[in-house]
């Protein structure tokens, strides 16, 4: 694992201290790793959508269409 080092004023260090003592995290360390996982999860996410609006529409989205997304997870579930 790598060190980083980083500087922070006294309020965020401050700020970050009461996250780590009130949320259970057992270092700041763990805290900021949490954050800048949140923060690649939404970037990826971000991404996903943006290829999805690009694509071409398949099919329409309707009630038909959340319907058989219904049974397609209910039949997942079963098995």
């Amino acid at each position: 694992m790598s060190t980083m080092n980083i500087s922070l004023p006294d309020s965020l260090k401050s700020f970050v201290d009461e996250q780590v003592s009130q949320r259970g995290y057992s270092t700041s360390s763990e805290y900021v790793r949490q954050l800048i996982r949140k923060d690649a999860d939404r970037l990826h996410l971000r991404g996903l959508l943006l290829e999805g609006l690009a694509s071409a529409s398949a099919a329409p989205v309707d009630g038909t269409y959340f319907d058989a997304l219904r049974h397609r997870v209910q039949q997942r579930t079963r098995e």
